[in-house]
């Protein structure tokens, strides 16, 4: 339970200089109650500064205003702070979940933040099904079915997900290519899949090797290998040679996994967290373990300050990563947690059972830290190295396109189409710490007018929905913002797409943003692309300028992207059935009319008596799939 308090005194007059800094924190610890809690401290325009949590809400706003013991970075807080606002909950482990969930939404500038905040993959086995699909997945536990994870990376979970095709043989397809299968597709024929769509393994023995699998990702790895590797030796001694190879060639991809992935944490689950921190920078390494099992290991590189000490960054980080993450029972660290017990506490209320959080000074769970911590150091020193040599990179840009200080934020923008159908434009990003992915973003072509493989049109719509976007968005906090004012932007092509966009950005009142265009040499050569500015003479870099090598870099990214997006606006034109689009035809209606007809084209050409004839179609629904596809529908 947590109630808000905006501080106000209704009362008082209104002083003739409004309170700020220190006196108004003096005042608001004052009337702030002596209960656990989260305060926020807003500067101008209602930015959020700094979210933190505290025991009691009076005792910890009085410290910000008593000027001792603070930092040059609180300090600096301090005096920007102009309101508070305080949200009481009922504990002090409420209040550190909270602390972290307004942490990872509001993205205050002062609080160590956590910024690459993906979605792990994990595998899940579906129980929506009566052969239940085996697939990868990323997001919310919406679909019923079991769920294994996390995998440190998508390269984990295809390994993994390849070894269990060979192991169980469980199936990977749709619900949809499941229901309209007549005989085995390649996968059986290869032997990864049982093929129980078509009855070549009964359900109950499909169940059987779903539960096998279950086991095996729940560690009785050697459980499973030791039932196979018997009914290998009875199918030899039955001369069913063929069986006893199949089962055997399925032990050995179990007994590969088992013995390059098996450590000693006494089935535990666990992760492990290992932090180093050197030049204003910090490296904090994850490593996943399930039921013995390394699932795979992740660096992660939080914002913080050069005063921050490890505890602080592995507190602050802790609480936002397992934000929306299950939590294991065992969590190890490289150093002491500021307060361990709060932390313990804060996530055992969120995982529902005891989380322990340990610092193993001995054996095998030190070592397994220990290696953790050395790939941190690594990762940090190439992370400070590359650092280096992007900023190079950024200010060279700037000089080169007459910035008054290096771009932070980069936007490229490429169309895609192929004979001018399935158009689509990309956009990335990239700024002083590389391609931002998770601001990436494509734009289908909407407008009707727009004359297909028109490029210049199609920018300039692209533009105009980014933008306009943009402008809507002015008003908002800065953490409420799908996007930032770009410092630069960067348009495939020539003379004709810069004047479309600058076009459109005079129209919208944003002529300030620099725009420039990259146009690729004759024959498309690399390192003779000329570039298009406003008031400006095209130009070329020098062939072997590393400004040059890293605008490329961003126009083949955007280039890459925008064809992608394409190919999947392709890919699902052609895989798509119009009957899929038919209210009342689902998965064995569709199969019995494929199976009837043929092909959608066939069906499409049937007259209403010929529909009726199939099994489930009655004559309400003959006629409603004749006028879907005569235009009466």
């Amino acid at each position: 339970m947590t109630e808000e308090i905006i501080i106000a005194t209704p009362d008082s007059p209104a002083p003739e200089e409004p309170l700020k800094g220190a006196e108004l924190i003096r005042r608001e610890a004052a009337l702030a109650p002596d209960k656990p809690g989260v305060y926020r401290m807003l500067g101008d325009d209602g930015e959020v500064l700094y979210v933190g949590k505290a025991k009691s809400l009076k005792k910890r706003v009085l410290q910000y205003a008593q000027g001792r013991f603070h930092t040059q970075r609180i300090a600096r807080m301090v005096a920007l702070t102009r309101e508070m606002v305080l949200i009481r909950t009922d504990t002090e482990g409420e209040a550190l979940l909270l602390e972290a969930r307004l942490i990872k939404a509001l993205k205050p500038r002062y609080n160590v933040l956590l910024r690459d905040d993906k979605m792990f993959a994990e595998i899940l086995v579906r129980k929506d099904h009566e052969a239940p699909q085996i697939t990868k997945h990323r997001g919310a536990h919406s679909i019923p079915g079991d769920y294994f994870g996390p995998f440190a990376s998508t390269l984990a979970v295809n390994n993994t997900l390849d070894t269990l095709q060979k192991a169980f043989l469980l199936r990977t397809c749709t619900d949809n290519v499941y229901a309209s299968r007549t005989r085995p597709c390649m996968l059986h024929q290869i032997k990864r899949c049982s093929a129980p769509c078509t009855g070549v393994i009964s359900l109950e023995d499909y169940k059987n090797l779903v539960g096998q699998a279950h086991d095996f990702l729940r560690g009785k790895s050697r459980k499973v290998i030791e039932r196979m590797s018997t009914d290998m030796m009875q199918a030899s001694d039955n001369l069913d040679f063929e069986s006893a190879a199949h089962l055997r060639d399925r032990v050995r991809a179990l007994n590969h996994v088992a013995m390059s992935t098996s450590v000693d944490l006494n089935e535990e689950e666990a992760d492990v967290f290992s932090v180093f921190a050197q030049g204003g920078g910090a490296c904090v390494q994850a490593v996943f373990y399930r039921a013995g099992q390394n699932w795979g290991d992740r660096a992660y590189f939080p914002r913080v300050d050069s005063e921050d000490s490890e505890g602080t960054v592995l507190d602050a980080f802790l609480g936002q990563f397992y934000q929306d993450r299950q939590v294991p029972r065992l969590i190890l660290v490289s150093h002491d947690l500021n307060e361990p017990d709060l932390m313990m506490e804060a996530l055992s209320l969120k995982a529902g059972r005891k989380v322990q959080i340990s610092k193993p000074m001995r054996g095998g769970k030190c070592e397994i830290v220990q290696h953790a911590l050395n790939n941190a150091k690594s990762a940090l020193g190439r992370r400070l190295a590359e650092h280096s040599a992007q900023s190079k990179l950024l200010q060279g840009v700037a000089e080169a396109f007459g910035l008054d200080a290096p771009p932070i934020r980069i936007e490229v923008y490429d169309n895609s189409h192929l004979g001018g159908t399935h158009a689509v434009g990309g956009m990335v990003v990239a700024g002083p710490e590389g391609f931002m992915k998770g601001q990436y973003r494509k734009f289908t072509i909407r407008d009707l007018d727009t004359k297909p493989g028109d490029d210049y049109a199609m920018m300039a719509e692209v533009f105009r929905r980014r933008f306009m976007r943009l402008i809507k968005e002015k008003d908002l906090p800065e953490g409420e913002k799908a996007f930032g004012k770009p410092d630069l932007v960067l348009v495939d092509g020539g003379q004709g797409q810069l004047d479309a966009v600058l076009g459109v950005m005079a129209e919208l009142g944003m002529a300030d943003v620099r725009i420039v265009g990259v146009a690729k040499g004759p024959d498309r050569d690399a390192g003779l692309e000329r570039f298009f500015m406003p008031g400006r003479l095209p130009f070329m870099m020098e062939p072997k300028s590393p400004v040059l090598y890293y605008l490329q870099r961003l126009r083949d990214e955007a280039h890459r992207y925008a064809i992608g997006a394409n190919r999947q606006k392709r890919d699902k034109a052609i895989t798509q059935n119009p009957l899929d689009d038919i209210d009342g035809i689902g998965a064995r209606r569709k199969r019995a009319l494929l199976a009837a007809f043929g092909s959608g084209r066939e069906v499409a050409s049937a007259r209403v008596e010929e529909l009726q004839k199939v099994e489930g179609i009655s004559a309400a629904l003959a006629q409603k799939i004749y006028d879907f596809f005569h235009g009466e529908g």
